[in-house]
């Protein structure tokens, strides 16, 4: 059986021993030094004059005195006399004069915010660190304040991500049960870049500002403009869709040309106009009226416009601009109506857009 334990070298009872008391106090004595383990300095080599009892010093290098030849060792006061316990990796001490925590590594006491630990490879907190990623943190909630003025700092917070070239990432990364859904940084160029995906692997960009002109694209906007190329006719007093069939652009495909309907995306607020060309059939006495419909039914408010001054072949115009809460899967539809004779709306000069505001 050791004589005494392998990490704190405490005494062991042993079988048949006499004044087993002795061994025993020796052991509470050794534990009572180093557990919880708070040490008046660490930075003297002479042993104070008037020492408290109980009181723990770690003896800087040179000490000496009663100290010499006792450097890294933790010195403890005990009736009248110096007592040594050398440390082993991994202790830890609070050096009360420094407010420091301090660490044994294995040949020299070291603080934990001291340069030994500021080129470290790797650093977990509650959680071991993953590959590819040298520091790794698993936790709830994170604050990151400023040092403020009182307390020698300047108020500030800034936080820095840098990037090696302009083809490089900088960037956070979102992710749920780490699958990306999400990125926002400088990734693959130098303009800010907000993208989503649904699989991690394809990427839709909602906003792109770009670094030179500070001017924000929207790439997948939902957005519109056609214009008829032919002649639409209308009869007297029948309200007609009008056939919007060339577009100039049509972002993710949200007007469907085939039926001449913008096909609502996802919910939201979308700002829709048109501009209508009146067109002579017989008479010039046709009067132009335009409106907007949800689909194909309920016009939309403030799209109603009419113009009963007197027309002229290929110069009279009507518009509509307006705003509507539409909801996805909704369509809407330009219809247009001519009073009192039939007519027109002129191809290449009568055309519907439309995009989403909020």
């Amino acid at each position: 059986m050791a004589d005494i334990s392998s990490s704190l070298s405490m005494p062991f009872i042993q079988p048949s021993q006499a004044q087993k008391h002795v061994t025993h106090n020796e052991a509470l004595r050794i534990l009572d030094v180093v557990t919880q383990l708070g040490v008046a300095a660490d930075d003297q080599t002479t042993p104070p004059t008037s020492p408290t009892d109980g009181t723990r010093y770690i003896i800087d290098a040179g000490g000496i005195n009663e100290w010499a030849n006792h450097e890294g060792e933790v010195a403890l006061f005990e009736n009248g006399a110096w007592r040594f316990f050398v440390p082993r990796a991994g202790w830890r001490a609070y050096v009360i004069n420094r407010d420091a925590l301090v660490v044994y590594d294995g040949a020299e006491w070291i603080d934990l915010d001291s340069p030994e630990l500021e080129e470290i490879e790797t650093f977990g907190l509650g959680m071991n660190t993953l590959p590819g990623t040298p520091f790794s943190a698993k936790l709830n909630a994170a604050l990151w304040t400023a040092l403020y003025r009182a307390d020698g700092g300047t108020g500030s917070l800034l936080k820095t991500l840098n990037k090696e070239t302009s083809a490089d990432d900088s960037g956070f990364v979102f992710q749920q049960g780490f699958q990306t859904r999400a990125l926002f940084g400088l990734f693959g160029s130098d303009n800010l870049r907000v993208a989503t995906t649904s699989d991690g692997t394809n990427f839709l960009d909602a906003l792109i500002a770009d670094n030179a002109t500070g001017i924000v694209d929207q790439p997948r906007l939902p957005r519109f403009k056609g214009v008829t190329n032919f002649d639409n006719f209308c009869p007297a007093g029948t309200w007609t869709k009008i056939a919007i069939n060339d577009l100039e652009y049509n972002e993710q495909a949200v007007f469907d040309a085939a039926t001449n309907q913008f096909i609502v995306p996802v919910d939201g607020t979308y700002q829709l106009g048109a501009l209508l060309t009146f067109k002579a059939d017989s008479s010039s006495a046709a009067r132009m009226g335009a409106q907007l419909l949800i689909d194909g039914v309920t016009p939309i408010t403030g799209s109603q416009v009419e113009n009963t001054a007197a027309h002229f072949d290929g110069r009279t115009t009507i518009s509509i601009q307006t705003l509507a809460a539409l909801s996805a899967g909704s369509t809407v539809e330009l219809h247009g109506i001519m009073r009192s004779q039939p007519g027109y709306f002129m191809a290449d000069r009568t055309d519907f857009w439309g995009f989403k505001v909020g």
